[in-house]
């Protein structure tokens, strides 16, 4: 199959579920509960294998796994996308009914985002091979950073950008509904929702130099980085609803995906001397994952997980 069939293809999906999920499912301005968070997070790891199965069919056994792989990565790395979210969403003071709405505008910045680093992180290292040694040590020190600082130090205050948000436009204290701006006067304001969309697509594009780069480690096929991209962070917000309330359960998470970020380092910086088979890869990456949640659950399996999710309106 031609490759501009298979973007074609692909374009038409992920519009088609971004409205079908904007225009009729979530078209009214409410609360996501963690039932309804969890049948959604079924829905798109469905969507995203299915995606991979067509992969397999079209372009073979390796690309499969390569879109595998690179489908667990960003997902996982998701996972630390979910603590920051709930720091910003508790700083802003999101309601709960507005949350989607922010999330799916920030999603649909991420995969542009996205698609910008994959096209410029491709064409790196095809014209410059000494870039993936860059990439190795920058997923290292990222590791590092991880398991040092963790998401706990973020301080959405310090964001340069919504600092300088603020010079340019005013912002209102209180929400205008789902509404990104307003008009007070015949002047423009924009509104705290507004501001909070800013801070999460800048928190994305630091989460993108660290998550690119890991798949690339992986393949630099552009179509099975951001296709397994796009589908990870189209889950995302389900994701968040579902484990916003289950933070603490998570408490080693963390080195796991910093182990995760290490194996991909260390992949780069040895890829003249270790060239390591697709799936060897995959089954690495799916054990580190495994252990890392199996540990964190069984630490804190004496913790209660209350249902955080708002009650029902009307």
């Amino acid at each position: 199959m031609p490759d501009y069939v298979s973007w074609i293809i692909f374009a038409v999906a992920i519009f088609g579920l971004l409205a079908l999920d904007l225009l009729v499912f979530h078209r009214e301005a409410k609360p996501v509960r963690m039932r309804e968070a969890g049948a959604w997070v079924a829905v798109w790891v469905a969507l995203g294998l299915a995606f991979g199965g067509w992969i397999f069919l079209t372009r073979g056994v390796t690309s499969g796994g390569e879109y595998l792989a690179g489908y667990l990565i960003e997902y996982s790395l998701s996972m630390d996308n979910v603590f920051v979210f709930a720091v910003l969403f508790a700083y802003f003071g999101v309601p709960a009914a507005y949350q989607h709405r922010l999330l799916f505008w920030g999603v649909l910045g991420a995969i542009v985002f996205r698609a910008i680093f994959i096209l410029a992180g491709t064409a790196l290292l095809e014209s410059f091979s000494f870039v993936i040694y860059i990439f190795g040590a920058l997923l290292l020190f990222t590791a590092w950073r991880m398991v040092a600082a963790g998401t706990e130090h973020v301080d959405p205050s310090s964001n340069p950008v919504l600092r300088l948000l603020r010079r340019v436009i005013p912002v209102t204290d209180e929400y205008e509904g789902q509404k990104f701006f307003t008009r007070r006067n015949g002047k423009l304001w924009a509104t705290p929702l507004f501001a909070a969309l800013i801070v999460v697509e800048t928190s994305d594009i630091m989460f993108a130099i660290d998550s690119v780069p890991a798949i690339l480690a992986i393949t630099t096929d552009q179509f099975i980085v951001f296709t397994s991209n796009a589908f990870a962070i189209m889950g995302l917000r389900s994701l968040y609803f579902l484990l916003a309330g289950l933070i603490d359960r998570f408490e080693y998470l963390k080195y796991g995906l910093a182990a995760l970020l290490t194996f991909a380092g260390l992949k780069m910086l040895l890829s003249d001397v270790i060239h390591l088979d697709v799936w060897l890869s995959l089954g690495i990456i799916v054990s580190i994952l495994v252990v890392s949640v199996v540990v964190s659950l069984v630490a804190t399996r004496d913790r209660a997980v209350p249902d955080t999710s708002p009650p029902p309106t009307g």
